[in-house]
């Protein structure tokens, strides 16, 4: 049983870290490419790369860089450098190279440079949120930041941020002004959306329930939301009354339906839910 639930959760992972690099394929390819939009990282360095330097394209510089910084993190930093990490990097590279081949493109889909970078941001944002939640990324300049934190005191955000700003300025110089100026709303946009995915992804619901009818309550989220909780025993500070405080964690789709019977069943109850993204245990985010 135990085995089962182990390589069903392994396939689920496995499915969205493919979902995730492909989506972060198709945005670099058809947004991010034909703009010439460098919001940091190496995608950014081999969209200025193929600016600059004739008859090499875009995605073939973008899958020679990405192939040699998997092979610098494997040298630096073995088996722990993460098989999830390498499969999401090359998958990635590899749509981008085979949509070149398949979908060659002339230019922006639209000449609407702002809703282009809207996508452009979007769904790599996506792509990368999911691939975060799932304990991977496409690789890139994380090996770099993952190489200067292992040899120095430098923040691994910090040293990250640097390197996506240096890349902006540099594209500002390629690209003209224009462009550069919306690389650099893309940047900011591109920090706010992972961080807001990430949380959307992971959001649950944690119930603390103040009543006076554990039982039934308790029973609900065993039977019918399949949930674990915990109780304690308390006494009102007014009234002096013995009282039962439930504490338990639900995912979002539950909180509504737990509200409602809690409320039902002790009208009195005293109920307060707050949005949290980082649960962990089981039944919620595995470490």
């Amino acid at each position: 049983m135990l085995g089962g639930v182990f390589v069903k959760e392994k396939l689920k992972q496995f499915a969205i870290i493919t979902l995730g690099a492909v989506l972060c394929g198709l945005g670099l390819y058809y947004f991010k490419i034909p703009n010439h939009f460098s919001t940091g990282g190496v995608s950014s360095i081999s969209i200025i790369l193929g600016g600059v330097i004739p008859g090499i394209s875009t995605g073939t510089i973008n899958f020679a860089l990405n192939m040699a910084l998997l092979l610098v993190g494997f040298l630096f930093f073995g088996k722990s450098f993460g098989v999830k990490t390498a499969y999401a990097s090359t998958l990635m590279s590899s749509v981008v190279s085979a949509l070149e081949i398949l979908h060659p493109l002339d230019g922006p889909f639209t000449d609407q440079p702002l809703l282009e970078l809207i996508f452009a941001v979007g769904i790599p944002s996506v792509g990368s949120a999911m691939l975060f939640n799932a304990g991977a990324s496409t690789g890139g300049t994380d090996v770099i930041a993952m190489i200067v934190k292992k040899y120095s005191s430098i923040d691994i955000g910090k040293a990250l941020l640097i390197s996506d700003v240096a890349i902006v300025i540099v594209a500002c110089f390629v690209f003209g002004i224009e462009t550069g100026m919306f690389s650099i709303l893309g940047l900011v946009m591109k920090t706010l959306v992972v961080d807001m995915v990430i949380e959307s992804i992971n959001l649950n619901k944690f119930f603390t329930i103040v009543t006076t009818k554990p039982d039934e309550i308790i029973h609900y989220i065993h039977e019918e939301l399949h949930r674990g909780a915990t109780v304690e025993e308390a006494q009102g500070s007014f009234t002096h009354e013995k009282k039962y405080v439930i504490l338990t964690a639900t995912k979002r789709q539950q909180a509504v339906a737990l509200r409602t019977f809690a409320r039902q069943q002790d009208p009195h109850a005293f109920i307060m839910i707050t949005n949290s993204s980082e649960i962990v245990g089981k039944g919620f985010m595995r470490i």
